[in-house]
């Protein structure tokens, strides 16, 4: 569900890359256009969803390349729009007093990097938006049980990012920091089962294991639900697989492949870790299973 639909390479509904070039908004929940204010921005990352942001701009955006420093005198967003593993030069490049300017649309579970460099609070956006190529206008991740759409932000700068979406007549919902976790989490659970699912049957799309292999894949989201609910101390809303898979048929040409390990389904592998560790039984076996099978693990 930041990465071609950006779910990150090709898969990505939402971000990658780093590239330079602002504007402001009240989140209006009716789908902006041309009265829609934009508050200019710097742009960390100038690949497809870097591009796109600039693009719904209103021409005063600073898109900031690889290897360049976030300016201290911008007032604005910082919309970061790297790969997760770059996350840490966007740091090394950007002035500690504009952190909390930062805002991130990565995929995966940020979370325990978010609290190592004490951003807890950092402000996120889950971009269920995709940019198929460099240039090209993103197309809304509507779904048909969520004909609303699925982006969502979180944070200070929250409602200018769902402004500068809305002028580009895309979809954004601005939550409180509780329902936007959950909707991460399910994210997290989509792309986490899956792309395993597919990778256990090369050359299968997203659709085809909508499709195809419903049961692994219906069994795989039950089992990450349930070891994240438990992990989080938190309840999901009902019928989580019929909204994955709903995404799925939104966005059923994606490839599958397990990439970005560690800010996706190892964190996943991590709670199983830490359970036999201390001795208690391993809450997603089918998932350590299928990553031993495939000997990413």
């Amino acid at each position: 569900m930041a990465s071609s639909f950006t779910l990150s390479s090709s898969l990505r509904l939402s971000i990658p890359s780093w590239r330079n070039t602002h504007t402001a908004a009240k989140p209006t929940y009716c789908m902006a256009t041309t009265t829609t204010k934009v508050v200019p921005a710097v742009i960390v990352g100038g690949g497809r969803v870097g591009r796109a942001l600039q693009d719904m701009g209103n021409g005063q955006d600073l898109v900031v390349k690889r290897g360049e420093s976030v300016p201290l005198d911008f007032v604005g967003p910082i919309l970061v729009c790297t790969r997760n593993d770059d996350l840490d030069a966007v740091l090394d490049s950007t002035p500690p007093s504009r952190w909390n300017d930062l805002v991130f649309f990565q995929n995966g579970m940020l979370e325990p990097w978010l609290q190592s460099k004490g951003l807890s609070d950092a402000n996120q956006v889950l971009a269920y938006f995709a940019v198929s190529k460099l240039g090209e206008s993103p197309v809304d991740g509507k779904t048909d049980t969520n004909p609303e759409g699925l982006t969502a932000a979180f944070g200070n700068w929250a409602s200018d990012v769902a402004s500068r979406l809305h002028a580009a007549s895309l979809s954004c919902k601005v939550l409180d920091k509780e329902a936007f976790q959950k909707q991460m989490l399910e994210k997290l659970i989509w792309i986490s089962a899956f792309m395993l699912v597919g990778a256990r049957h090369p050359g299968a799309t997203v659709g085809a294991v909508e499709k195809e292999y419903r049961s692994e894949v219906s069994s795989l989201i039950a089992e990450l639900a349930s070891a994240a609910a438990a992990e989080k101390g938190l309840i999901f809303e009902e019928a989580m697989e019929d909204r994955l898979c709903a995404y799925s048929r939104a966005v059923a040409h994606f490839p599958t492949a397990v990439k970005e390990f560690k800010w996706r389904n190892g964190w996943f592998y991590s709670l199983s870790e830490k359970a036999i560790v201390q001795g208690k039984t391993d809450p997603c076996p089918l998932h350590t299973a299928w990553l031993k099978e495939l000997k990413i693990v």
